[in-house]
Formats: C-alpha cells, structure tokens, sequence
C-alpha cells in the first residue's frame, strides 16, 4: 500500500538539464526543416510523398505511444487484470488487414487527405457534402476528443510528479507543444519520432525496472506471488465470469475490431494512418510502415506498461490510498488511470528527468501528429475546397498553422472537464460503432456511395447520443452496460446504412470507373462497373481503359493478415508467459512466432506483387 506521509517527488537540475536538451533538440530539428515545410501542403502535411517505410512506421508507433496509452492500459489492468487488454489488441486484426490489403490502395488514390478520398470515389453534392462535413468531425470534433484524453494524462503526470495544476499544465505543454508542431509540419513530426519512440520506450523499461524494484514489490517473484496480482496475471479472461469475457474478449474480437472507427485501428486505414501511407515513396513503402507499426505497437509495448500497473496494485491498492498520496488533483479525476504516474515518483534523480522526458515526447509526438492532421482536413478539405478555392500555398500552410492554435485551445479546454483516459476511449467506441463494415467495403463494392457513409455517422453519432443521455438520466427502465451499447450500435446503425445505401442512387458510372483505374481493388463488387465498362468500350470501338489488376490479390491478402496475426500474438504471449515463468507454453509460443513470421516473409513477395512504385 502506499507509504504514509507520501513527499511529493520534484525534478532536480540534472533532471530538468535532461528534460532542456530534449526540448532544445526537437525545437532545433522543428526549425531544420520549417522553410521547407513552409513550401506547399504537400510538403507540409505529407512530407512531399518521399518518406521511406522504417521512418514512417517508427512515427506511427510513436503517435500511438501517446501519454495516456499507458494510464489507460493501467486502467484496465486494475480493473480487469492483463486480459482486459484485448479491448485493444483485438484491433490488431483490422491493423494486419490494413498492412496486406489497403495499404497499397490508400496510396494508389494519390490524395493529400483520407477525407479527399470521397470525392474520388462518390460523386454529385452529396460526396461534396460528406467531404467537408467530415473534415470538421474528424478534424475538429474527434481529433480535439483525442487530444484532449492525451491532454489529461499530461494533468496527472505533471501534478504528481511537479505539484502543477490542470490550469499549469495545459498553459505550459500546450504552448510548448504549439510552438514545436508549427514550424516543420509532417517532415519535422517524423524525424523526431524517432528519437521520441527511443526515449519513450526507454523510460516505459526504466519505470518497470524500477517498480519491480520496489521493498513492497519483491521484485518479478515478489510480484507473480502477490494475492493482490495473481488474479491479475491470466492473459485470457475467466471464461466464468460471462459479463467480463462479453465485455473485453468476445465483443472486441467478434465484433468490434471490424465495425468500430478507432483513431488509429480504423477498419481500412485512416487518419494519421493513412496519412504516414500517403507520405510513402511508393506502395511498398506504405505496405512496409504499416507492418512494422503494427508489430511494434503490439508485440514490442505493451508489457513494461502491464509491469508497471501490475505493481500499481501493491503499491497502491485502490482508489482511496492514490486521493491520500496525492490529494491535488480533482476529485473526479482520481481514477485507476492515475496509478501509473504515481509509480514514477519512485524513480532516482537523473533516471526520474529521463523518464520525464519519455512521457513528454510520448505526449508531444501525439499531440504534433493530430495537430498536423487535423489542420490538414480544416485546410485541404475544408478551406481549401469551400471557402478560397483560389488560395496560394503559403497562405494555406498559414492557415494550416492558425488551425493548429485553435485546435490545441479547444483541446486543452475539454481536458479540464475529462476524467479518465478510458473514459474518452469508451466514447469513441461507442460514436463510431457501426461505420467500420462500410469502410471496409466502399473500395470494393461499387454499390456504397455518399448518402451511405452520411447515413452511418449519423446514425452512430445518433445512437451513442441517446444511449449515453439514456444512462444519464434513466428515461428507459433498460439500462445496458458498454458491450451491450456497443453491440446495439453497431447493429442499428449497420441495418441503417445498409438500407439507406440500397434505396439511394448509386455513384455514377464515370466516377466509378476513374475510381478504379486510378486504385483497382479488383474483386466481384466491381464486376459489374467493369463490365459495363467493357460494354460501352466495345459499343463505341475504342480500347477499353485496365480497370482491375490481373489478379485479385485480396484472399492472399486475408491469409497474410492471418498469419500475421499470429507471429505478433504469439511474440505478445510468449513474452508474458516467459516473464510469467512459464517456459513450455513461452517456448510453444515462440514457435508460433517464428514459424509464422517465416511464412509471413514467403506471403510478402505474392502480397505485394501487383505494388508498384506509385
């Protein structure tokens, strides 16, 4: 339990001498590169289309290594022990798919945006319509939710660990944080994420260390053999215990990895995911970043996060024992999530400013990646395409660069009203559950046009709405819990689209037909349009225009995903179950890992056959 009279640790010189040189390295490397960044939106938001794989993988990992990540996944391991992860891993699915199927389609379309992509493939006001409307919801309205979760991490750590207030701390990442994501646009955003990612999981290992280390702890025996951790420790969740496996296995694995929108582990690819595989110098490029992203994001991170919150639960064992330690914050952001933070105050000078440093660059990595991002709807999708159509590019990059001041007030304004990081996370589960089987099929049936994808966000934004309000103030006796809001919304807002798609208009054929020779996805959703293509060619005596490669590469593209799949759960498990002890079933699983990485490598030359150099 916690000790009493808890002393709050403070940063010494040497820790804030750390803490300076990163800020000035990154600050240095900002300014490198703004002239250039300053040249266009192309070079601004995509780095000029000439980035290579390993740079862009490590930047999408980093982006994901956000501040929060690891109080969220404290969070769940205090409530539902290890396996309660799988709320997120379950998304690896959707990742391996996005790796070995639309990686090389997102960069065929050639877009600045994955917004733009709606007016590539739909036609007439409606695709119009959803273009800028969906700028101003991501870019604005998510990306802010996003951020402002990543935002309150930073209020937690910052008061724990320095004794600042909420009102301290957005004042002074903010504007740090502003100042750096203004100057070199995406090209500076991915030449610090290396370093970022490098200190980040530095200071993740050096904090595991250093809670395992702990008198109360007894090191990784001492640990294991708890009673407070050994209900923790399973890796799958207790088959008994029906709410609890519906809620972080089942669900996440049968429903929700293909039909929710998730900044990050969008079905299909998108957002700042997108973004990296549109910055590729070619489709393989693109193919190589988001494959090494997500191997990375879930074999290489996650357990000296898991450590660290495992060892939360001896140290500081509920709620009531984090209010007495740390008794700054508000009380209603005391919560599960806190408890990682609070096990860095153990940290030693020198190793305390590192580990500082890691959980400010893990914040100021997200925190550019969104900025950059969601100026980039505002500008190409919005301003850009609605309201200056005539504008030159220096006064859109200036436009990018006010965008991002707005977003990040917005941000930090809604930090302060937040509570818990998983919080934010059940939010935006709930808002896009339902739109993810459309994302994935509007590349490959011709049939879903703009009203479809209309008709989705409303009716999932819809739904959330109620149901939470439902939840707030008890107007229907049934009250569900989150899988069952979760599975509900998914299943309306489906059946919405899905009539609405077939009781509107299709997209008419020339657009559908540039649509396809500009990405062919191939496939017997396009059979028709390629057809009638065929046809109208045949009619008119001229070549018919190549609408599909040769061969449809999707199903070797679904057993890459498979296999894929399995070489990171495998790496996943068998690291815990080595640190668990556990050597037959560790040894077993390496294996798997091995074996299916090996065949993942002889996959790779038939996935990416047909990718070209863009």
């Amino acid at each position: 339990m916690a000790k009493e009279g808890w002393i709050l640790m403070t940063l010494n010189l040497v820790d804030w001498s750390i803490i300076a040189v990163y800020l000035t390295v990154s600050l240095f490397v900002g300014v490198l590169v703004t002239r250039r960044a300053g040249k266009s939106t192309a070079e601004f938001f995509l780095s000029g289309r000439s980035m290579p794989w390993w740079l862009l993988g490590v930047s999408m990992v980093a982006t994901t290594f956000s501040s929060d990540t690891p109080n969220l996944v404290t969070d769940m391991v205090r409530q539902h022990g290890v396996a309660g992860n799988w709320e997120w891993w379950a998304f690896l699915l959707t990742g391996m798919l996005t790796v070995f199927v639309y990686a090389k389609l997102w960069r065929r379309s050639g877009v600045l945006t994955d917004v733009e992509f709606y007016e590539i493939r739909y036609s007439g006001r409606a695709a119009a319509f959803l273009r800028g409307f969906r700028a101003i919801y991501l870019g604005v309205f998510f990306n802010v939710l996003i951020m402002a979760s990543v935002t309150l991490a930073a209020i937690k750590i910052s008061n724990i660990m320095l004794g600042w207030s909420p009102i301290q701390t957005v004042l002074v990442a903010g504007s740090v944080t502003l100042v750096y994501s203004t100057l070199g646009g995406l090209t500076g955003v991915l030449l610090t994420d290396c370093l970022l990612f490098a200190i980040a999981m530095g200071g993740a290992v050096a904090a595991a260390v250093v809670s395992l280390n702990q008198e109360a702890v007894g090191g990784l025996a001492g640990l294991l053999s708890n009673p407070a951790v050994k209900t923790k420790l399973d890796l799958m969740p207790d088959f008994g215990n029906t709410e609890a496996l519906m809620a972080v296995f089942i669900i996440p694995l049968t429903v929700q990895w293909w039909s929710v929108w998730y900044p990050g582990s969008e079905p299909g690819g998108g957002g700042y995911v997108a973004q990296r595989m549109l910055a590729a110098k070619d489709e393989n490029h693109a193919i190589g970043a988001t494959l090494l992203f997500n191997v990375a994001h879930y074999a290489l991170r996650p357990w000296p996060w898991i450590l660290v919150a495992l060892c939360s639960l001896i140290v500081f064992p509920d709620l009531a024992s984090l209010r007495e330690a740390f008794p700054g914050l508000p009380e209603h952001q005391i919560k599960n999530d806190m408890a990682y933070p609070a096990m860095l105050t153990f940290l030693p000078h020198g190793l305390l400013g590192f580990t500082m440093t890691s959980l400010i660059a893990a914040y100021m990595s997200t925190i550019s990646t969104h900025l950059n991002w969601g100026s980039s709807y505002v500008v190409n999708d919005y301003y850009a395409r609605f309201v200056r159509r005539e504008a030159s590019q220096k006064e859109l990059v200036l436009v990018g660069r006010v965008t991002t001041l707005v977003l990040m007030v917005l941000a930090s304004c809604l930090a302060l009203f937040l509570s818990n990081s998983l919080q934010a996370f059940k939010i935006m589960l709930e808002v896009g559950a339902g739109t993810g089987l459309l994302f994935l099929l509007r590349w490959f049936w011709w049939r879903i046009n703009a009203l479809s994808e209309l008709s989705a966000m409303v009716i999932s934004f819809s739904v959330a709405l109620l149901f939470r309000l439902n939840s707030a103030y008890g107007w229907y006796s049934c009250q569900w819990n989150d899988w069952q809001r979760l599975t509900l919304g998914v299943a309306i807002t489906t059946a919405g689209w899905m009539i609405v798609t077939f009781l509107t208009r299709p997209t008419d054929s020339e657009t559908l037909r540039r649509f396809c020779q500009l990405t062919r996805p191939g496939g017997p959703g396009w059979r028709k349009v390629i057809k009638q293509a065929g046809a109208d060619a045949e009619a008119t005596g001229e070549r018919p225009e190549p609408l599909a490669d040769q061969h449809w590469n999707v199903p070797m593209g679904i057993l890459a995903m498979t296999v894929g799949c399995l070489a990171v759960y495998g790496a996943l498990f068998a690291t815990g179950y080595w640190l668990y002890g556990r050597h037959l079933v560790a040894s077993v699983l390496s294996v798997v890992a091995v074996v299916a990485s090996v065949i993942l490598v002889k996959l790779w030359k038939r996935v990416s056959s047909s990718a070209g150099s863009g």
